[in-house]
């Protein structure tokens, strides 16, 4: 059986990790994207999910600090699918493979 679910994202332009990515000109980094996504679908299963394999993400553009985005999740079993978009325009896009953490 599988779940759908849609969350919103916004990255604040105090987040630490934009320090390093890039000065001057932040863009949310993909491993925190990713990481945002895996704590929406922690918090919908209620359960801790890890990453165990990530056999497919394509980051298409980048997501600047304070702007919202909305991602479509969908789990199956230890697999989770996403697309993260903005204004209507694709972000990024992929599956990982979950294992209890």
């Amino acid at each position: 059986m599988s779940e759908r679910l849609r969350v919103e994202i916004c990255v604040p332009h105090q987040h630490p990790a934009l320090a390093g990515h890039f000065p001057g000109a932040p863009v949310a980094p993909g491993v925190l994207l990713l990481d945002l996504l895996l704590q929406a679908a922690q918090a919908h299963t209620g359960r801790a999910l890890e990453p165990v394999q990530i056999p497919q993400v394509k980051f298409i553009a980048p997501l600047l600090p304070g702007q919202p985005a909305h991602a479509l999740l969908e789990i199956e079993g230890a697999r989770l699918t996403f697309r993260l978009e903005h204004a209507g325009r694709g972000i990024a896009s992929g599956t990982l493979l979950l294992g209890a953490a």
